[in-house]
């Protein structure tokens, strides 16, 4: 591993040698109440009760409960779905946790975990009894219409089986893999539950919820669970570790997330004096803001860009994101000395993570003076590997211009479970793209 750290951090003596030649969970008050239910949302919560799940996750040693989620039986088997959130948990410690369901009649029993999706937050897991038939998955999926009337069922906040009402309200794109957009309640520990429509059809399985909003929800579509369960139909037993599988999905994720994402060249915007690299798409986000405070003998304007979802992995890791920003500072009331001071202490504050980081190795970075064929920078690259994820890697690129004595550009490119390859291959472009304003 350690030749080809040593190759990822030749990445900035190649780029100089290169232009040297020719000169990139949730606080219970603050949870939406649950409205009384229409007569229908009883009817159906009626109908599928016996179905439904609370399944939680305990410490072996000593049974203690760690977390809770929901989950409903497919059909009449013992395959149970639920969000992969939920039981993660077990999926990456086995030897620490062990998972337990509970249904509405106060029965509760083991559970085994057979499949993990994280890229769509899905699991099944098998139990010892069988589903009434209530909840279904039919080849012909229900056709949902804006406005349309929908239901979620679960277990909110860990209060008791719950069922809340609300309306389908389209497919959002904001990540790399579609959901669906609910308008209703889904509190926490409703995670994993099902969501039906109005004849009872399944349309979607709870998954999360916008905390800066009222009643934006999110549902995973119905046929990526489908999928899954005809993956789990074949497992005997719960296999000993997910490491491997988990690594394979995030791989699959990182590769489709560069290839779009680097589909077509960087966007270049002004900054100051300087022309600074960003992507703005439906997967990513751009925002701008100044600091110019009278009392300060000096400015600084940024541009900020981030992608819009991340993956779960644990409680501890998110991953599968990109982070761009620009800092443009100019001194207005500072000598030379004093501006170059300022500048080296905000280098100086870049962080590059923890030794002590049990999730990943501790950084191994390099620092270059070089140049890009259009500007002189000083530029540090660190990189960092998963410890239970083979071929994946976190990277950072910080970079700082050496031009001008009184401005300065410093910008930064984070980007979190990617091949070794493809790190390179995004802080190469971040790092070429990166000029001054042409002189018109």
């Amino acid at each position: 591993m350690m030749e080809r750290y040593i190759s990822a951090l030749m990445v900035l003596v190649l780029l100089s040698g290169v232009n040297s030649a020719s000169l990139a969970a949730t606080n219970g008050a603050d949870q939406a109440k649950l409205p009384v239910p229409s007569t229908n949302a009883q009817k159906l919560y009626g109908s599928g009760r016996n179905d439904l799940l609370q399944l939680r996750i305990l410490l072996r040693n000593g049974r203690a409960q760690s977390s809770v989620g929901s989950g409903f039986l497919i059909d009449t088997g013992n395959l149970v779905v639920t969000n992969y959130h939920v039981v993660s948990q077990l999926a990456l410690e086995p030897e620490t946790y062990v998972g337990e369901y509970v249904d509405t009649s106060g029965r509760r029993g083991l559970m085994e975990l057979l499949a993990v999706d994280v890229l769509h937050d899905l699991a099944v897991v098998r139990i010892d009894r069988a589903g009434t038939g209530f909840f279904r998955i039919p080849e012909q999926l229900p056709e949902l219409r804006q406005g349309q009337y929908l239901y979620s069922l679960g277990n909110p906040l860990d209060l008791g089986f719950a069922i809340s009402e609300g309306a389908y309200n389209g497919v959002i794109h904001r990540g790399f893999y579609d959901q669906l957009m609910f308008t209703g309640p889904i509190n926490a520990g409703m995670s994993g539950g099902p969501n039906i429509t109005a004849d009872g059809r399944v349309a979607g399985v709870n998954v999360s919820k916008r905390l800066d909003g009222e009643l934006v929800s999110f549902l995973v579509p119905i046929r990526h669970a489908r999928e899954l369960l005809k993956k789990a139909a074949v497992v005997r037993k719960q296999p000993k570790s997910f490491n491997e599988t988990v690594a394979q999905q995030l791989l699959a994720h990182q590769t489709l997330m560069v290839d779009h994402l680097l589909a077509a060249p960087l966007t270049s915007k002004s900054l100051g004096k300087y022309q600074v690299p960003v992507r703005e798409s439906d997967q990513m986000r751009c925002w701008g803001q100044t600091s110019d405070k009278p009392d300060k003998p000096y400015t600084v304007e940024q541009i900020k860009c981030s992608m819009e979802s991340s993956l779960f992995v644990s409680g501890e890791m998110q991953t599968g994101h990109m982070a761009i920003r620009h800092e443009y500072t100019r001194g207005t009331r500072l000598d030379a000395l004093r501006f170059s001071n300022l500048v080296a202490k905000s280098f100086k504050r870049e962080q590059f993570g923890s030794h002590k980081d049990r999730r990943l190795t501790g950084p191994v970075c390099t620092e270059q003076f070089v140049t890009n064929g259009k500007l002189p920078m000083r530029a540090v690259l660190c990189v960092r590997a998963y410890r239970k994820f083979a071929g994946l890697y976190d990277f950072a690129l910080v970079t700082n211009t050496s031009d001008e004595n009184l401005v300065n550009l410093q910008s930064r490119l984070d980007i979190k479970g990617v091949s070794y390859e493809n790190g390179l291959r995004v802080s190469r472009l971040f790092l070429e793209s990166i000029g001054r304003v042409k002189k018109p």
